[in-house]
């Protein structure tokens, strides 16, 4: 069974057909919304600011997402991909994103539609990523707009972690 906790009487939410791992950890206020997918020992803990995840989000094996305390929330789109042990904190993901293997992206940062981030790459606090952008490094530099490939994958992965999450029972 996933650990779901309460912080201060609020329990973590989410919509229809979402697909959560044992093993996973949601605490607090987390909202997700419909078709999402929490892989093993993902941990979104929304004990000191809200978390907000769309519809269609994959949030990869051992990725953590968590905000800081009454300063900055962590708002995730719709469709977003976040990879294996990246860390997403007190920032905010737009719509069609995705944020790569062991990737970090910090307080107060804006990545825009339709970016990619590299695997291994940090962006910084309060950066904002142009929409149609990969981004790479440490820190993070605008490298190239996505090619027509690339945006059909950031469309295509989440239809696939979909498919996946169909595999398992959905919670």
């Amino acid at each position: 069974m996933p650990v779901i906790l309460p912080v201060k009487d609020v329990l973590p939410k989410w919509g229809e057909d979402c697909y959560i791992a044992p093993n996973a950890t949601l605490v607090g206020d987390v909202m997700m919304g419909n078709h999402c997918s929490i892989w093993f020992n993902a941990v979104i803990r929304g004990d000191v600011n809200s978390i907000t995840i769309g519809n269609e989000t994959n949030i990869q094996d051992g990725a953590v997402i968590h905000a800081t305390y009454q300063k900055a929330a962590t708002h995730i789109g719709n469709r977003v991909s976040v990879g294996h042990n990246a860390i997403v904190h007190g920032c905010e993901v737009k719509d069609n994103v995705l944020i790569g293997m062991g990737a970090i992206v910090m307080d107060h940062a804006v990545v825009n539609e339709y970016c990619i981030i590299a695997a291994g790459s940090v962006v910084l606090e309060n950066m904002i990523c142009e929409s149609g952008y990969i981004y790479a490094g440490t820190p993070v530099k605008k490298i190239k707009p996505i090619t027509e490939e690339q945006r059909a994958l950031l469309n295509r992965l989440p239809d696939n972690y979909i498919m996946y999450a169909g595999w398992f029972d959905a919670e």
